[in-house]
């Protein structure tokens, strides 16, 4: 038990670790790594769908990113290191694509669509996969973070609300496969 809460807690500090020196990089080249943030239909940057989520416009923006990545990222780890990891990259992958094919012109930044997909894989885990911790989990995270729902729709122009959109689009998705879809291999996930 303690060896996996340490695992857990290894987990997110490297996560902080590589974002507070990917923005104090970004910061000291004036904001020249948001180039690598995710420019909708650009084929020669498609890439930039997994270094988007590690690319903050100032510090305000990080540290609201990094407290919302340890809250629900914290949830997630709940069930395994490695069920986080699976999860994120999911969330990452599909929102970014999503955002790549559907997004408006701008480039994207931000760790708001992996967020936001651990947040809707928070609460539609109790809806796929009825044990008790994830009725909790999911009555903890619309108790004290339900009104993000309002995150999805669209509110200031400088706010990727496609992110939000698509990274809570992701969780449900990842939420039905984990549940519905790869029960077989649940002991992939555990550790």
């Amino acid at each position: 038990m303690k060896r996996a809460l340490i695992r857990r807690i290894k987990c997110l500090s490297l996560i902080v670790l590589v974002m507070l020196v990917v923005h104090g990089i970004n910061s000291l080249l004036g904001g020249g790594l948001t180039y690598f943030g995710i420019i909708p239909g650009s084929t020669a940057h498609w890439w930039h769908i997994f270094s988007a989520p590690f690319i903050h416009g100032d510090w305000a923006h990080l540290t609201n990113n990094l407290l919302a990545l340890l809250i629900f990222g914290s949830l997630c780890l709940a069930q395994s290191v490695r069920f986080f990891v699976f999860s994120s990259v999911f969330i990452i992958a599909v929102s970014g694509g999503l955002i790549w094919l559907f997004g408006r012109e701008a480039i994207h930044i931000g760790a708001s669509g992996w967020i936001f997909g651990l947040w809707s894989l928070s609460i539609a885990l109790a809806w796929y996969d009825r044990r008790l911790i994830n009725i909790l989990i999911a009555c903890l995270v619309v108790f004290f973070y339900g009104g993000m729902i309002y995150g999805v729709l669209p509110s200031d122009p400088k706010i990727s609300f496609e992110a939000h959109l698509f990274g809570a689009f992701a969780g449900v998705v990842w939420a039905f496969l984990y549940s519905v879809h790869l029960k077989r291999y649940r002991g992939l996930f555990r550790n």
